[in-house]
């Protein structure tokens, strides 16, 4: 009777556990139900806000979408007649692509068939950040996925590159673009072919989604219906809160710039101030991020009076400003306003990119004026020698830069968002494709990280002024030849003849270390010195020491190629700040007492970092 009656309660236990595991899963599904339609309905929602975005777009102009269409024709004619002279080898290629895909394919069929787990091995991919969760080697799908991407990819690049009878310019355009091509395609940018997104959205009941489009609407409405991923979180930065920081004065403002006098850090200064001018398609604030690594704090530290020039972002009313307004209202003047503020009759000069480029423009034009108010110019990964365009070859044709010219006929400025585009389309795979994926199918906020954050507040271009840079610079290549006309000289790189310290930096995509060296060896000065340091153009110039990350390479020697230098140059570890530090300290002259912004009368205009920085912020 006992053992009947315990089994009696067995039962019934066991109904009950069963009842309660029942009610608890249907509980959950039910909770999970709630959310997911909960999450649909934030769906629709977005999806009207997404709706009213994209109608806010206006039209650009469809020569920045792609490339000409001569660049089709000449690419298609070199492929007809590679296919009339060398059939055999066109239709080799062709065939081979179409054996490694139809085999793979097959042996997936085959293997899937018997019931195993047909997977190929790793060895023979290339190493892939993309490709990092197991899927892409466990699950037969994502696998076969893989495997095709990379050999369609593989087999495009070897087309393009067995294309004969273009134009080397032409040639690297092709290879460009269908790069371009090859990253757009890549698995990963596809929700459906992107394990990390799909298992995301299920971990999640769909809100990964929900965040991915929030994200995609927050974007289209900033930049007016165009998709360009945020990079950084923008509201974890303050330009003067917690970046851009240094103590200083805006001692000078007129309509191309403020001019910043920084307050010192040591009691006794060099007597020639230094004066830095940053380029203005980006933000100065670059060179002062945080204290950590701010070359501003380094500088005053050092013992030297600094003045930094912070550029006006312009808008359509700047359509008709050109070079000669940031020669004459922005170089001179800020030289004459340095020299009046201190009472000396020289300034030691740095200009960085573009603004290294013009410096060298204003040095020649001085030349010619017999204005010898700069005693040294330092240029950090600045180009003078276009006669190679390097990775921006796809750009500077005639396709593209005519576009440019037709966009800024209708805006006035060439807009903030086609520089960003461009420079984001140099390094798709991470500024672009990377982003979108964990913004709109990961829903990731973006990263609060204050150099993304600086990359993404660029600036406009006055009209004028970029046709100049395009057409006379890089196109032209006046600087370096024939000379350049402007302010009513011609002027050239052999009119720099002031002492001078270039910096270049090994990785840098948007200034080639040997392009800048490469002017170097133009530029008129007797005295030359050339600083390489590791990393690109933004890392390898804000490396402070005291990180010890990235080293630099050194040669006296500067008479020869690019090549022959960096072969003899001996390699230095640790920051380059210290030795162009030393280099500088020799045409500074004497210690005198600090000069404080302000003193003697000098009007203060506002803190540093003023007002032109944060004005019109760019989308």
């Amino acid at each position: 009777m006992q053992m009947q009656h315990l089994r009696r309660e067995f039962k019934v236990a066991r109904e009950k556990n069963e009842s309660d595991a029942d009610q608890e899963v249907a509980s959950d599904d039910s909770e999970h139900l709630a959310k997911l339609n909960a999450n649909l309905a934030k769906v629709e929602a977005l999806s009207k806000r997404l709706v009213a975005a994209m109608g806010q777009r206006s039209p650009a102009d469809v020569g920045l979408q792609g490339p000409g269409q001569d660049l089709y024709m000449k690419a298609g004619m070199a492929y007809w007649a590679e296919m009339l002279s060398n059939p055999g080898k066109m239709l080799e290629t062709q065939a081979q692509y179409w054996g490694q895909a139809m085999s793979h394919f097959m042996e997936m069929q085959n293997a899937l068939a018997e019931g195993k787990m047909p997977l190929l091995p790793d060895d023979d991919l290339p190493s892939d950040k993309r490709f990092t969760n197991p899927l892409w080697r466990t699950h037969p799908y994502f696998n076969f996925v893989r495997h095709q991407y990379t050999m369609g990819s593989e087999a495009i690049r070897q087309a393009v590159a067995d294309l004969e009878g273009l134009e080397p310019k032409d040639k690297y355009r092709v290879e460009f673009f269908a790069n371009q091509v090859i990253e757009l395609f890549s698995p990963t940018n596809y929700f459906a072919t992107n394990p990390d997104a799909l298992e995301k959205a299920v971990e999640t009941d769909g809100e990964s989604l929900v965040h991915g489009l929030e994200n995609l609407v927050r974007d289209m409405e900033t930049h007016q219906g165009e998709i360009l991923p945020t990079l950084a979180d923008p509201e974890a930065f303050e330009v003067g809160g917690n970046i851009g920081r240094s103590e200083g004065s805006v001692v000078y403002r007129n309509r191309m710039m403020e001019l910043i006098q920084y307050a010192p850090k040591t009691d006794k200064v060099h007597k020639t101030p230094l004066i830095i001018f940053p380029p203005w398609i980006n933000k100065f604030y670059i060179l002062d991020l945080k204290p950590q690594n701010s070359l501003i704090k380094w500088i005053v530290e050092q013992g030297y009076t600094l003045f930094v020039v912070s550029w006006k972002n312009p808008d359509a009313s700047y359509a008709d400003v050109g070079l000669e307004d940031y020669v004459e209202d922005g170089f001179l003047t800020a030289i004459d306003q340095v020299k009046e503020i201190t009472g000396e009759k020289q300034v030691n000069a740095v200009g960085y990119c573009i603004a290294g480029t013009t410096l060298n423009l204003t040095l020649a034009l001085m030349k010619k004026r017999k204005d010898k108010s700069v005693k040294s110019a330092t240029f950090f990964t600045t180009l003078t020698d276009f006669s190679e365009q390097g990775e921006f070859t796809p750009f500077l044709q005639d396709d593209f830069v005519e576009a440019i010219e037709r966009q800024i006929d209708q805006d006035g400025v060439l807009s903030s968002y086609f520089m960003s585009r461009t420079m984001s389309f140099l390094r798709s795979k991470d500024l672009i494709y990377g982003p979108a994926v964990r913004s709109y199918m990961m829903g990731e906020a973006p990263p609060a990280f204050d150099l993304l954050f600086w990359n993404g507040d660029s600036t406009n271009l006055p009209g004028k002024m970029t046709m100049q840079y395009l057409r006379g610079l890089c196109q032209g290549n006046g600087l370096a030849n024939d000379g350049f006309e402007l302010c009513g000289e011609t002027l050239s790189l052999k009119d720099v003849t002031v002492p001078l310290c270039a910096v270049g930096c090994k990785t840098d995509h948007i200034a080639a270390w040997v392009d800048s060296f490469r002017g170097v060896t133009k530029m008129g000065s007797k005295d030359k010195t050339f600083i390489l340091s590791e990393s690109g153009h933004i890392a390898g110039i804000v490396n402070p020491p005291s990180k010890k990350k990235y080293g630099h390479f050194t040669n006296a020697d500067v008479s020869g190629t690019a090549e022959d230098w960096l072969a003899a140059a001996d390699f230095n570890e640790g920051s380059w700040w210290p030795l162009w530090e030393q280099w500088l300290a020799k045409r500074s002259g004497a210690m005198v007492t600090a000069r404080e912004p302000g003193a003697d009368g000098q009007e203060i205009l506002a803190p540093a970092p003023g007002i032109y920085v944060k004005e019109g912020k760019a989308a």
